[in-house]
């Protein structure tokens, strides 16, 4: 039993029920002592639309545990469904058709999987399309994001075969509007970042990924990087090229940070 009342929960809590089986409340319990003893000062719990009643049995919780109950932090996620064939997927205890998160990597991926329910704010109910996550269209977002990337590593590859270096020295040759609108993207990465971390909101990240990934699409289409034929490289083509890897760059670790791959070929 914890003394959970005196800390401002309506109640006391049973950790042990008396055949000796945990509570429902004591795998929260455990998880929240054992980040505590190994060193983190902040608690973040996800928790589904129907536990608002839990946020205070864990903060009282941390109280009886003698901490501070600022370290509990909740975040409270909405429902998300699966859309199969354009009709939505029952889940069902009793047939047998509750998914798993295990169902939800086999049908899409590892990556997929978790780009989909990154991608929209906890506090919005999510619709994942099977069809669509496990396509590979750019209407898919995460092969959007991914391909741009696979698209950049392609390029650097062919530069490298030209003998074609990247150079910062002539930055200012990028004068065409799509140029400057992928500078402005490239730029606003550390603000989303930071954004993103103080307010729990990832999806920030992945939408800010689509933005450049559509900007850079924009821009290759309209900016001819490497020369032609018997073309010789001149500082524009170096520059250009600059800014393709400094796009790269960008979305390699965006995606790192949301734990999505960023393959080298699709």
């Amino acid at each position: 039993m914890v003394a959970h009342q005196r800390f401002g929960d309506d109640k006391d809590r049973v950790v042990i029920k008396s055949d000796g089986k945990p509570a429902y409340i004591a795998g929260d319990l455990a998880y929240y002592l054992d980040k505590r003893q190994r060193g983190f000062d902040l608690c973040i719990y996800m928790l589904g639309a129907d536990h608002h009643g839990y946020i205070a049995r864990l903060k009282s919780a941390a109280a009886a545990f003698g901490e501070d109950p600022a370290t509990v932090e909740v975040l409270i996620g909405q429902m998300v469904n699966l859309v199969r064939d354009g009709q939505p997927v029952r889940m069902s205890k009793r047939a047998g058709t509750v998914i798993t998160l295990d169902d939800l990597v086999e049908a899409l991926g590892v990556d997929a999987a978790r780009y989909s329910l990154i991608r929209s704010s906890v506090d919005t109910a999510i619709d994942i399309d099977l069809a669509l996550w496990s396509s590979a269209s750019n209407e898919n977002p995460v092969y959007y994001v991914q391909y741009a990337h696979a698209r950049l590593s392609a390029l650097a590859r062919n530069a490298a075969e030209l003998g074609l270096i990247p150079d910062t020295a002539h930055l200012e040759l990028l004068s065409h509007d799509k140029e400057g609108k992928l500078l402005r993207t490239i730029g606003e990465f550390p603000r989303v970042l930071e954004t993103a971390a103080a307010l729990r909101e990832p999806h920030r990240v992945c939408r800010y990924l689509e933005d450049l990934a559509g900007d850079y699409h924009r821009f290759y289409d309209s900016c001819r990087v490497l020369p032609q034929g018997d073309e010789q490289p001149t500082d524009l083509h170096r520059a250009r090229l600059a800014l393709c890897q400094a796009t790269r760059q960008v979305i390699a670790n965006g995606l790192a940070i949301l734990g999505v791959t960023a393959p080298e070929r699709m």
